[in-house]
């Protein structure tokens, strides 16, 4: 691995705010084009590639069928890595400056109907036990803030310290946002406040870290993680009666959005609820609406399926 590896993750973590998993997926990506070179007959290092060198690169990539996004991230990596490079003197120019994108198919998001949310916070509520509390109070907090995973299993205890009705999050870039919160999220964050301690580490570093956690586990973070939670939402689901590949954290901050789209919120708020810095990002959920409508009209419309010929139309005419 180059040594310049380190100083561009130190400066992607300081001066742009990138969080751990966006580091380890820049150290991923420039670890797979050292084993490229590597495998190559000149052995070319890190910092003297070639534009041709990273094409071959991407196109041995998508060779072994890598997915069109993963391939965008890896460009992206490429693209800031030699930035930081030229920028620090350590080479002319950035050679994957001129990288041809790779071609993304529009994907809509996966998201859970409300009738389907509502069987989830049902089985949560019937959950007993700390164990049951804790699972009501995350989802109850998830879906009715829309966060991320890594916001909701790290927030801290200080959040919620006087019952607020709205959550001060801290997101992607070390950015901070307001999200208001309803009654059903307060009411079982309280219920959940009482046991909270039966999750706390015994001693150690991590009891010391989770005691400042709204959520403390044992891990050496000292609060759930991501992987608890998923796991926690897989034993829901299926207490719920729902296929579990259907939930996921991520499913349920779509449903957040789509279901307050659906119910007529301005397109700029649930922007700013979500943490996007551009409302193109949170555009996508207007078209999982569109593509509910479709559905609706094909499934219930009379004339649904019906090929209207001209002839038809014309019978119909008075």
């Amino acid at each position: 691995m180059s040594r310049h590896v380190e100083p561009f993750l130190e400066m992607m973590a300081v001066d742009r705010g990138a969080s751990p998993h966006t580091l380890d997926a820049y150290r991923r990506d420039l670890d797979a084009l050292t084993a490229f070179l590597a495998r190559r007959r000149d052995g070319t290092p890190l910092e003297r590639v070639s534009t041709a060198d990273l094409r071959a690169f991407l196109q041995h990539q998508a060779d072994q069928g890598m997915a069109p996004r993963t391939a965008a991230r890896r460009r992206s990596t490429l693209r800031q890595f030699y930035a930081f490079l030229a920028a620090d003197g350590r080479r002319p120019d950035n050679p994957a400056d001129v990288l041809d994108p790779p071609r993304l198919g529009r994907s809509l998001p996966k998201m859970l109907e409300e009738a389907e949310v509502e069987r989830l916070l049902e089985a949560a509520r019937a959950w007993e036990g700390p164990h049951g509390l804790r699972a009501r109070a995350l989802l109850e907090l998830v879906y009715a803030a829309g966060l991320r995973v890594s916001e909701l299993v790290s927030l801290p205890l200080a959040t919620v310290a006087r019952d607020p009705d709205v959550l001060l999050v801290r997101g992607k870039g070390d950015k901070e946002r307001v999200v208001p919160i309803g009654e059903a999220a307060r009411a079982a964050v309280r219920d959940y406040l009482p046991v909270r301690e039966t999750f706390l580490a015994r001693a150690g570093a991590a009891r010391r870290a989770g005691q400042r956690r709204l959520f403390p586990s044992h891990a050496a973070a000292g609060h759930l993680t991501r992987d608890g939670f998923s796991k926690m939402l897989t034993d829901l689901a299926a207490r719920a009666g729902l296929p579990p590949g259907r939930v996921s954290p991520h499913v349920l901050r779509h449903s957040f959005a789509t279901h307050l789209l659906a119910h007529g919120a301005d397109l700029r708020g649930v922007q700013a609820m979500l943490g996007h810095a551009d409302i193109s990002t949170t555009q996508i959920y207007t078209h999982v609406l569109n593509a509910r409508l479709r559905a609706l009209v094909s499934d219930n419309h009379p004339l649904a399926g019906v090929a209207l010929a001209g002839e038809q139309i014309g019978e119909r005419s008075p």
